[in-house]
């Protein structure tokens, strides 16, 4: 697997997205299936992988940890804080919170420490920048733990080009991770290259489009509790629309001799050396698919077509509903 620079460490140019195992996408994957795909990627040559408390409230973490933890040193742990599930009624159900204050980051942490079942995590995001407070109080309680050595590196996530800049300014960022695929192109605007000027990396989640770059999708078959459900993207005739990018895409996979996910994630690789893709799947087959992307090779003509044929202006809907997008700081076309 080849390798790439995110911040002080090495990983591989392809990471593990662990949210689908357990969150997002339908019901949560057996055990023995979480475990089958961790230790395949493990042994496939992946060496980042990539959690959050937020992912099934904790139990991605958890999973993780339990699957992970004795192969700790052959990997670097990336997490996620400031999103998470809060019993907010006191019923025992747990709820959807952006919560920035240092003591939540410092619980959070803590936390995420007993579930992943190490005594560091390598990079910890603040998942959400919570509006409420300046960003750079939260990035100053993320640096006291890693003063604390309880992380080592800060990241962010969905944030604009500003937000990173006042942050970098408390404490070197490390990565940033934000949507990036054909069809979703809003880093392009201003954080890629501040990245690139800062020395961060930018890790790029749902490489393949949510599913959409991987070839035909039935959006009615979604499982009910799937987030693509309440994504403008997926409406039927936003969906109907998008479909018909599809066929000039796939022609364009069997051109290169790749397939449809593979051709998605290369082009990231070949949209800069400091991206790094971290594609979620549940399925080893799907898992080993997506890594063979490291080794397809784009021509500059058919980035080009790529360039041209998906991208803000011909992809119908916004990536995100109007609560979602009102969470994010990412800049927008």
């Amino acid at each position: 697997m080849q390798q790439r620079k995110l911040g002080p460490f090495s990983v591989s140019a392809i990471g593990l997205g662990c949210m689908n195992i357990c969150h997002a996408y339908g019901p949560p994957v057996s055990d023995a299936q979480t475990e089958r795909l961790l230790l395949s990627a493990l042994d496939a040559g992946v060496t980042h992988f990539d959690t959050a408390a937020l992912y099934g409230f904790g139990a991605s973490e958890t999973l993780v940890g339990r699957f992970l933890s004795k192969h700790r040193s052959r990997f670097t742990l990336a997490s996620k804080c400031g999103m998470q599930g809060v019993d907010v009624a006191g019923d025992g159900k747990l709820v959807r919170v952006i919560d920035g204050r240092a003591e939540t980051i410092r619980a959070t942490c803590e936390a995420a420490l007993k579930r992943l079942k190490t005594d560091v995590i390598d990079l910890y995001y603040l998942h959400r920048w919570d509006k409420t407070m300046p960003v750079e109080d939260s990035v100053g309680a993320l640096s006291d733990l890693v003063r604390a050595g309880k992380i080592q590196a800060i990241g962010l996530s969905e944030v604009s080009a500003t937000t990173l800049r006042k942050a970098h300014a408390v404490h070197p960022i490390t990565a940033v991770q934000t949507e990036y695929s054909l069809w979703t192109r809003n880093p392009e605007i201003a954080v890629l290259q501040a990245c690139r000027e800062l020395g961060a990396a930018f890790v790029a989640f749902s490489p393949v489009a949510r599913g959409f770059l991987c070839g035909e999708l039935d959006v009615s078959a979604f499982d009910a509790k799937d987030i693509r459900r309440s994504m403008p993207r997926f409406t039927p005739e936003n969906h109907a629309a998008n479909t018909r990018l599809l066929p000039g895409y796939l022609a364009m996979a069997r051109e290169v001799g790749c397939t449809p996910a593979q051709l998605a994630i290369a082009w990231l690789l070949h949209r800069g050396d400091h991206i790094l893709p971290i594609p979620g799947t549940r399925s080893v087959e799907h898992l080993m698919d997506n890594l063979g992307a490291a080794n397809v090779v784009l021509s500059a003509d058919v980035m080009a077509r790529l360039d041209a044929h998906i991208q803000q202006k011909t992809v119908s809907g916004n990536r995100y509903n109007a609560q979602a997008n009102s969470e994010v700081d990412t800049e927008t076309f």
